[in-house]
C-alpha cells in the first residue's frame, strides 16, 4: 500500500507542476514539439504519446512469444489470457464469424486506447516541456494521445471505411442496401407499396445515422479524455499551495483509471455492434439449427 501511495503522490505530485507553472488549462489543440518554424512541425505532442503507446505494444507481443510453450507461462500466460478474454468478449457480439475477420482492429483498437489513455497519466505528461521567453506559454513534450481530437477522428474514420467494406463484403452491394431501405417483412398489394415508402425514408434516416456514427465516436472518447485532463488541472490549480496540490485531484486520478478502461471498451463495443447490426443474418437461428 505503501508503494502504491508514493506512486500516485509522485504521479498527481508531477501533475500538479502545470497548474503550478501558471494554473492554465491545456490547450484544446495538439502542438508541436518542435516549432511551427522546424521541418518537423507535424510531431506532435500527442503524436508521441500514440508512438509511444504503439511501440509499448509491440514490445509486449515480442516479450510474450520470444519463447514459446505448449504450457503458458509468465508472461506468454498473461498474453494469451488477455487476448483470448477480448477475442471471447467480441466475439459474444458479433459471432464466430465476423470475429475471426474483424477481430485484429477491435483487439488492437481497445489495446491502443487503453494504453494511450493510462500513459496520459504518467508524471511528466503534460508537466514537462519550455516555457515561452515571456512566460506566458508552455509547450508540453508530451500530452494524452486521446485528448487530440485528430487521433480519435482518425480511429473513428478508419472503422466507418472498414465498416463498409466489412458490411458490402457480408452483404454484397445489393443486399447492402436491400438492409436498410427495403421493407422488413411479407407485404402484398398497396401495403406493399405503402410499406416501401415507409422503409425507404427509415432508410434516408439510417443512412444519415451511418454518417454521424464517425463523428459521435470520435467526441464521445475525445470529450472524455480532454474533459478528465481539463479537470485535474483545474482541481489543482484552487489549491495556493504547490505541495498541497495534489490532494483535491487524488479521488479523480482513481476515476480516470477506470475511465480509460471504460472509454476503450465504449469505443470497441459501440463500433461492434454498428458492425453487427448491419451484417445480422439471423446467425443464431443457423448455429442452432446446426
Amino acid at each position: 500500500m505503501s508503494k502504491l501511495f508514493t506512486t500516485l503522490f509522485l504521479l498527481v505530485a508531477g501533475m500538479s507542476n502545470a497548474a503550478a507553472a501558471g494554473g492554465k488549462a491545456l490547450p484544446l489543440h495538439p502542438e508541436s514539439i518542435f516549432g511551427e518554424d522546424s521541418p518537423f512541425f507535424w510531431i506532435t505532442d500527442s503524436m508521441i504519446m500514440v508512438w509511444m503507446a504503439a511501440l509499448l505494444i509491440f514490445l509486449f507481443c515480442k516479450a510474450a512469444t520470444k519463447k514459446m510453450s505448449i504450457v503458458p507461462a509468465g508472461l506468454q500466460n498473461f498474453a494469451e489470457w488477455l487476448i483470448e478474454s477480448l477475442y471471447n468478449f467480441f466475439g459474444s457480439i458479433l459471432g464466430e464469424h465476423l470475429v475471426k475477420k474483424t477481430f485484429w482492429f477491435f483487439g488492437a483498437t481497445f489495446l491502443l486506447i487503453i494504453i494511450v489513455n493510462y500513459l496520459a497519466l504518467i508524471p511528466g505528461v503534460g508537466t514537462v516541456g519550455t516555457i515561452s521567453s515571456d512566460g506566458n506559454h508552455f509547450r508540453g513534450f508530451l500530452r494524452g494521445g486521446n485528448a487530440d481530437l485528430n487521433m480519435t477522428a482518425a480511429m473513428s474514420v478508419t472503422f466507418a471505411v472498414l465498416w463498409f467494406y466489412w458490411a458490402i463484403t457480408e452483404n454484397g452491394l445489393k443486399g447492402f442496401f436491400s438492409h436498410i431501405f427495403a421493407p422488413k417483412g411479407d407485404f402484398k398489394g398497396i401495403m406493399l407499396l405503402g410499406m416501401a415508402l415507409i422503409f425507404f425514408l427509415v432508410g434516408i434516416l439510417e443512412m444519415i445515422s451511418i454518417a454521424i456514427r464517425p463523428v459521435a465516436l470520435s467526441f464521445r472518447l475525445f470529450g472524455n479524455i480532454y474533459g478528465g485532463e481539463q479537470t485535474l488541472g483545474g482541481l489543482m490549480s484552487l489549491v495556493p499551495y504547490d505541495w498541497m496540490r495534489f490532494l483535491p485531484a487524488l479521488p479523480f486520478t482513481f476515476m480516470e483509471l477506470l475511465v480509460g478502461l471504460l472509454q476503450a471498451l465504449v469505443f470497441t463495443l459501440l463500433s461492434a455492434v454498428f458492425l453487427k447490426l448491419i451484417c445480422d443474418h439471423g446467425d443464431h437461428d443457423e448455429d442452432h439449427a446446426h
